[in-house]
């Protein structure tokens, strides 16, 4: 593995963990209160491989807190997917294309993936999905609309997709 550069930048929803490589983005982490919440998973999975670099980043961290602040931006950033199963990676490619103020099924992923019925195993793909925001799983909900599974908690998931125009306030 290569050196992996960590980074933790505030937004308006809290502090996000970035962790890239020289191949692209390895993952980020949803808000949490405090930075050291926000970095612990990410040198917990790479340790001492990990460095922190306030300047690595480029744009993102600016992308980043635009996006919390309620604005469309683009997350075209390359991914480091090595380690990812080819179901995986197709899941998340497809759901990385899902327009902002808008949601598939579980289901709609599992056929844009040429496998239909497997809803569940795209269930798990979005569980292990280690770029929440750049590929963005909190647009994916159950067949009838209900939100279901996000690592952020629901609260998390339907603030995010009202902030977006997704869903209305309820």
């Amino acid at each position: 593995m290569n050196k992996v550069i960590v980074r933790a930048c505030r937004t308006a929803f809290g502090w996000v963990g970035v962790a890239r490589s020289s191949e692209g983005l390895l993952a980020l982490t949803l808000p949490e209160s405090d930075r050291e919440a926000a970095l612990r998973p990410l040198l917990d999975r790479w340790g001492n491989e990990a460095k922190e670099d306030n300047v690595a980043l480029g744009d993102l961290q600016d992308r980043l807190c635009r996006y919390f602040d309620g604005q469309p931006v683009s997350f075209d950033d390359p991914l480091d997917m090595r380690g990812a199963t080819d179901f995986q990676q197709r899941v998340w490619r497809v759901t990385r294309r899902i327009p902002r103020g808008q949601t598939r099924s579980y289901g709609e992923i599992a056929r844009l993936v040429g496998s239909p019925g497997a809803a569940r195993a795209v269930g798990q793909a979005m569980a292990h999905n280690p770029w929440p925001v750049i590929v963005p799983c909190h647009r994916v909900v159950g067949h009838n609309g209900r939100l279901t599974g996000f690592g952020g908690g629901l609260a998390m998931k339907q603030r995010m997709l009202e902030m977006e125009g997704a869903i209305t306030s309820t």
